[in-house]
């Protein structure tokens, strides 16, 4: 089969929605299918030779994050052209109603197209008021797909249309062979992955709990992972500051070696987030997880059956659970033994499956 997906977010600054994408096309490609990408992105001599680019993106501030999106004539054109060459059987577009390069594939494809959705903000003026200009272009949508329940509320609410829930993957066997690294471990460590300069991912929280955290466990190391301001996290940590590893951005191998490396790891996320795939890298490379009880992480964690919840935003509840847990190994390791079982629905083996079914119906009818 000739599949093209379209991320309309751009490929020199990589999130969730990307990690996705290119996760997709490798596993769909894996099966013998053709996989071409088309994604906004300035520097094209990184990308990967499927992959192409509809240009340079602009920032624009949104839910909490920036997204780096591509609009206008000239992105229209390498739309079109796009499309026109690759002569697809099916486009898969992500996130749709945005104003980049997906919403652009959408209105000009000529072939079925599946959407899926990754968006959870059942409050949102910008949707509410896109809703009716969007209409037309949703309706040329043969196949919706929602990553959550969170991702399918948010759709049905703004936008109407009954979507396949079908979540994110992950390699789980890739995170499942991460070895942890000894140099950046402490006595116990705990791990965090995120954006730093992003509110949302909870950065913050997790600094104001720590140094109670370390009274309790002196020995203890955070270990951070993420882009931002270094020197910002390690003033938010204050005179804990020195018992911080601060990575940075790190590259794939080296976020699950982090992960693996961790007795437990904190998804501190304060709003935003329709799934919570670094929960599951997490589980995958065998660490306990600690997560705020957003719905999408409750979700997850089966409600407490596959990690710990705290109470969103509570830096004292975060604290008191996180010294409780590293105080017991045996409640981490049966976290750890559940997880190593459920993150399987999540494989990619597993879920580009699901995936190709919708492909294949939407071409077939």
């Amino acid at each position: 089969m000739r599949i093209g997906i379209v991320c309309p977010y751009s490929f020199d600054t990589f999130g969730g929605v990307q990690i996705h994408v290119v996760d997709l096309a490798d596993a769909l490609r894996s099966r013998g299918h053709h996989v071409a990408v088309l994604a906004p992105a300035e520097d094209e001599t990184a990308l990967p030779d499927y992959v192409t680019s509809v240009g340079r993106a602009v920032p624009i501030p949104y839910n909490g994050s920036v997204s780096r999106l591509s609009f206008g004539p000239v992105t229209a054109a390498r739309v079109r052209r796009w499309l026109r060459e690759q002569e697809l059987d099916v486009v898969h577009v992500h996130e749709p109603g945005t104003p980049s390069a997906s919403l652009l594939a959408l209105a000009y494809a000529e072939v079925p197209v599946v959407a899926t959705f990754h968006t959870a903000q059942t409050r949102s003026l910008a949707l509410a008021a896109a809703g009716g200009v969007l209409r037309p272009f949703m309706e040329k949508i043969a196949a919706r797909v929602a990553v959550s329940e969170y991702a399918r509320d948010t759709l049905v609410q703004h936008q109407g249309g009954e979507p396949v829930i079908i979540p994110n993957g992950v390699d789980v066997g890739r995170y499942a062979a991460a070895r942890a690294r000894p140099e950046w471990q402490g006595d116990p460590t705990v791990a965090f992955v995120g954006r730093l300069d992003e509110e949302r991912k909870g950065f913050a929280v997790l600094a104001e709990a720590w140094p109670r955290i370390l009274a309790a466990h002196p020995g203890a190391r955070l270990l951070v992972v993420g882009g931002g301001d270094l020197d910002e996290a390690r003033a938010a940590l204050g005179e804990a500051a020195g018992s911080a590893l601060l990575l940075g951005r790190v590259d794939d191998a080296e976020k699950a070696d982090a992960l693996a490396s961790a007795d437990l790891y904190v998804a501190p996320n304060t709003r935003g987030e329709s799934f919570g795939i670094v929960l599951v890298e997490a589980m995958a490379a065998g660490a306990p997880v600690l997560a705020s009880d957003l719905g999408a992480f409750r979700s997850v964690l089966g409600g407490g059956e596959f990690g710990a919840l705290f109470a969103n935003r509570d830096a004292d509840d975060l604290a008191r659970q996180a010294i409780e847990l590293l105080g017991d190994p045996d409640r981490r390791a049966a976290y750890v033994a559940r997880a190593e079982t459920a993150v399987r629905r999540y494989d990619w083996s597993t879920v580009a499956a699901q995936i190709l079914e919708v492909y294949e119906t939407v071409v077939r009818s």
